[in-house]
């Protein structure tokens, strides 16, 4: 009999933030495969705070980078080792911070599967700007507001043309578009910014402090929600 696959969200950092079937996909899991390195993995910290039999965690390292040659080298490897363990029997789960469907790289790995025949469930996570928004009190959208979620790829002029129009704004990934989002937040200091860091862990920040983001260089785990001036709303 063929085991099982299940892609499960942990969520943005926090354990408690994880849900019940995601605990429940991760202790029916004979085998845990986790993103890190042997000394850096966020997956592994939150996993450890769970009642979650360690022995079954296999970190994966995947390159990051714009040439993506190398890290689709790394997928087929997985997903074959992957493919061969569950044709034994095996029931693997495949983890993911935040949502494994929002911005997430291990659906790579669920297409890469999937087109091996080998069918993937995956369970659904809070992602991080869902979470920023509860530790720091905010109503992210309200009545008929719009909300446009942006990949660190933005440019001043698109985010000028989104705020202008009165859509509410979040930024993943911050550390591809630093210069980018200074460079229009002193153009438009009249906005609602709010930037957070590690959010649903230990270093967890909030800040609405304009001077400070317009001089911060924005680490790998950042993200930003940005509401447009009162009088644009």
């Amino acid at each position: 009999m063929k085991g099982k696959i299940v892609g499960v969200s942990l969520g943005p950092g926090e354990p408690e933030l994880i849900t019940l079937k995601a605990l429940k996909a991760l202790q029916g899991a004979d085998i845990i495969y986790c993103p890190g390195t042997q000394t850096k993995s966020r997956s592994r910290d939150i996993l450890q705070a769970l009642p979650v039999a360690m022995e079954r965690i296999r970190l994966f390292h995947v390159p990051m980078s714009k040439d993506r040659t190398f890290a689709n080298q790394a997928y087929d490897a997985l997903c074959t080792e992957i493919a061969s363990l569950v044709a034994t029997g095996k029931n693997v789960a495949i983890t993911a911070e935040g949502d494994s469907g929002f911005y997430s790289s291990v659906n790579y790995m669920f297409d890469r599967l999937a087109s091996m025949n080998l069918p993937v469930t995956t369970v659904a996570g809070v992602p991080a700007f869902i979470a920023a928004g509860a530790i720091s009190g905010l109503h992210i959208v309200k009545q008929e507001e719009k909300l446009v979620v942006l990949p660190g790829i933005t440019t001043a002029k698109e985010l000028d043309t989104l705020l202008s129009n009165g859509h509410v704004v979040v930024i993943m990934k911050l550390s591809q578009c630093t210069e980018e989002i200074h460079r229009f937040m002193q153009k438009s200091p009249c906005h609602e910014y709010h930037y957070y860091e590690n959010v649903g862990t230990s270093d967890e920040l909030h800040t609405t402090a304009y001077n400070d983001i317009t001089r911060k260089d924005f680490p790998y785990f950042s993200l930003m929600i940005i509401r447009p001036c009162k009088q644009l709303a």
